[in-house]
């Protein structure tokens, strides 16, 4: 794909404002900069959008049964909480989402443009990078991560087939057994190759994910009901009984967990077909799904509880000790069709649209796909993983400001500018133009997010605040929030024009 910043001839009301005595180049007509502005960056036209609420479903349906995911809401169970107690905490964290989502999502509908150029808006079309690096370091190091859990499920499954390979488990380059990178490195050349194909693949890919990931939960969870004998234990009196605060914690870490999603929403939205498109596969893919989610947390955990007394920590548990070694196999192939998908979506396209920001003259999508992918294999993931210190610190602080970044952008977008964007602007970086600020950087949004920032990861790691760790990401927010509305700039004049004339047809 060209990077050339060449738009349609101009129309009179899309024309840019050039400065007195500035020519019009008829090769630029709208004066967009070559290092903003390329065809993957650009606005995706609305003729011809693809992301249906189908496809924002299955995006939903994937992420939500991750394995991560399952891990968070059994550990509820092995805390304490009772059946009831975790459906409700999962349905309170669900009903936030479906809001929160729906704001983020209306963004990239509206302007057609994903989460770098989003943040162009409130932090400057310089400033922007700071959100966008945060936000893709954050997805990138994850990505190597949860491509290494999914190639230990993929050598269990060699081991299965072939006993043999055992030999090749022995010993250790690197960190990593020669098993370990073969399986490792099949899988992130997977990756590679379905994200070089662009977002367009990816949907395709997430929609035949989704329906096989849902089965494949469901059939585990009747599975385990029948080994318990039709019933389950509710709770687990091993622990104490959880209050309905413990509820409340529960319900805003499931929101916390989404933090990285509420934020760049607008990668996946800028396709979709209408908001009511994003509404309905919210809808479904949110509320409804995570109730169903919660339902077979229950009966993976309490049936699980029920059989061994003992407290699982994944459906990795209960797939290991399925009997028959064909339907094992297909369970664990089930998970690692779940597992890429979660990858693509949440680990993926964030950083490769950041480095895509960073560069515009010379990556476009796919190339900055493969440089993603490539630092996440000389990271050396699982060294990361087995690191305590650098998930905590590095990755849970790097989160930590995630929220902070969302009350910022949010307040700007729905309250300072009541939802006007001035599109065209956000490409081009002479003074004229409504989001250059201070040398392309709005310092006020900067400055908001230093002072909640610091806010967040004092509220993450000072053990005087432990009580309110639960709530860090919604305090994180709504700091970030009132700091800006207080420091923001009210006096800008605003203008609402979307980008059709520089709009590039929707491959995203």
């Amino acid at each position: 794909m060209s990077s050339k910043p060449v738009a349609p001839a101009p129309q009179t009301a899309t024309a840019p404002a050039h400065a007195a005595g500035t020519p019009v180049d008829a090769n630029n007509p709208y004066d967009l900069s070559a290092s903003l502005y390329n065809q993957d960056l650009a606005p995706s036209k609305r003729e011809g959008r693809t992301w249906s609420a189908y496809s924002i479903f299955t995006l939903w349906a994937n992420d939500v049964h991750s394995l991560g995911n399952y891990a968070f809401a059994i550990g509820l169970f092995a805390l304490g909480l009772s059946a009831g107690q975790i459906l409700m905490a999962l349905i309170i964290g669900a009903v936030l989402l479906f809001g929160l989502l729906n704001l983020s999502g209306f963004m990239g509908e509206k302007t057609g443009v994903p989460f770098p150029v989003m943040s162009r808006i409130a932090f400057g079309i310089r400033g922007a990078q700071i959100p966008a690096l945060i936000r893709g370091a954050v997805a990138i190091a994850w990505f190597g991560i949860q491509t290494y859990l999914a190639a230990m499920v993929l050598k269990v499954m060699v081991l299965a087939l072939a006993p043999g390979a055992a030999s090749m488990d022995e010993t250790k380059v690197l960190g990593l057994s020669p098993l370990g990178w073969i399986c490792f490195v099949a899988l992130w050349l997977v990756q590679l190759v379905i994200v070089s194909y662009g977002m367009e693949m990816i949907r395709k890919y997430e929609a035949f994910a989704g329906p096989v990931i849902l089965v494949t939960f469901a059939a585990l969870a009747i599975w385990v009901f029948i080994e318990a004998g039709g019933s389950i234990a509710l709770s687990n009196p091993n622990a104490p009984s959880a209050s309905f605060l413990d509820v409340l914690g529960s319900a805003s870490l499931w929101v916390a967990i989404y933090g990285t999603f509420v934020l760049n929403f607008c990668d996946f939205s800028r396709g979709a077909k209408s908001k009511a498109s994003i509404v309905r596969g919210n809808f479904i893919g949110i509320p409804v799904n995570m109730a169903f989610f919660g339902l077979i947390v229950i009966v993976l955990a309490g049936g699980e509880f029920k059989i061994n007394g003992t407290v699982i920590t994944s459906p990795s548990d209960v797939v290991a000790t399925i009997p028959n070694t064909p339907l094992l196999l297909a369970a664990s192939l089930s998970l690692l069709i779940l597992t890429i998908a979660v990858n693509l979506m949440a680990n993926f396209v964030a950083p490769t649209y950041a480095l895509t920001n960073l560069f515009p003259k010379r990556l476009n999508f796919r190339k900055a796909a493969i440089i993603s992918g490539v630092i996440g294999l000389i990271i050396l993931p699982w060294n990361l993983y087995d690191s305590p210190a650098v998930i905590t610190y590095f990755l849970g602080g790097l989160g930590a400001l995630l929220g902070p970044l969302f009350g910022i952008i949010m307040a700007d977008y729905w309250l300072i500018r009541r939802a006007q964007v001035h599109v065209p602007d956000l490409y081009r970086d002479h003074p004229e133009a409504s989001y250059y600020y201070t040398r392309g950087v709005n310092y006020r949004a900067v400055l908001a997010l230093v002072i909640s920032a610091a806010g967040a990861l004092l509220l993450a790691f000072s053990p005087a605040f432990a009580a309110v760790h639960a709530f860090a990401w919604f305090i994180g927010s709504g700091l970030g929030a009132v700091v800006y509305l207080a420091l923001a700039d009210r006096k800008r004049p605003l203008t609402d024009l979307d980008g059709e004339a520089i709009a590039v047809a929707s491959h995203h």
